[in-house]
């Protein structure tokens, strides 16, 4: 069985490990402070009640949530938080559901949440047919040039399986959290190398995880591993794809 409603993200961040599940839920105030283990969440819509769980997430407004037929669908926490208490949907009726949509440009830039608006139609006046006599100026066409520029690239594929990969660290950075009075430390790299793939990345970015602290890196240092690619752009930096649940983690000594 599927559900209709449901809005599956079409670029899903997934957490290094479970400590980043709780510290997440907790940031988006669905853990409180104290909460040492996950938990089971109740979705209602409709008068129906569905047990989900918390899978990823899309950015820091966008919960991603899996019901038990894997279908997964994108919320907002705080929209999430309210599900679960018991008087939810004894409100009034009138009341709108406030989910979002998460849509990403087809050049792999970072995803957008978006409400969804209904704009008003609008109708375009009927030209009058010209005087006799009178010569109607033609609109003139577009330039070739300015057409093809308005056409965005198509998107890197990148592979859905994990890759084995080797890289170098070039720079330790923080990105701004909203959710927490800390900046959220990442580690960029570059020179990246892919096995079986020749896949050009540039640069790419993962979070700077309690697993790899334990490797003490340096800038220049190499280091392989196990992980999988995803089109997410770095917060104020010129990087577009991040590696996710890297595993297998070794430093390369020469």
């Amino acid at each position: 069985m599927t559900y209709s409603f449901a809005i599956g993200p079409i670029e899903l961040q997934e957490f290094d490990s479970e400590d980043e599940l709780i510290n997440k839920c907790k940031e988006w105030n669905l853990l409180s402070s104290t909460a040492t283990r996950v938990k089971t969440y109740q979705y209602k819509r409709n008068g129906i009640t569905l047990p989900c769980e918390i899978v990823g997430y899309v950015d820091s407004m966008t919960v991603v949530i899996q019901f038990e037929n894997k279908q997964q669908h994108c919320i907002h926490p705080a929209y999430l938080k309210e599900m679960q208490t018991s008087g939810f949907g004894q409100k009034s009726a009138a009341a709108a559901e406030v989910e979002v949509t998460e849509g990403a440009d087809e050049a792999g830039n970072e995803a957008v949440s978006e409400e969804t608006v209904i704009e008003p139609a609008v109708i375009e006046p009927t030209p009058l047919p010209p005087a006799a006599g009178v010569k109607t100026e033609e609109k003139p066409q577009e330039p070739l040039k300015k057409q093809e520029k308005a056409k965005k690239k198509a998107a890197l594929e990148l592979p859905e399986e994990k890759l084995q990969m080797s890289s170098t660290v070039k720079e330790f950075t923080t990105v701004p959290n909203h959710f927490s009075d800390n900046d959220d430390e990442v580690i960029i790299y570059d020179e990246v190398a892919i096995e079986g793939h020749e896949l050009e990345l540039g640069e790419v970015w993962s979070s700077h995880s309690a697993t790899l602290k334990k490797l003490e890196l340096a800038v220049g240092d190499k280091v392989s591993f196990e992980a999988k690619v995803v089109a997410k752009k770095l917060t104020q930096h010129p990087v577009k794809y991040k590696i996710n649940n890297p595993s297998k983690l070794k430093k390369i000594t020469e």
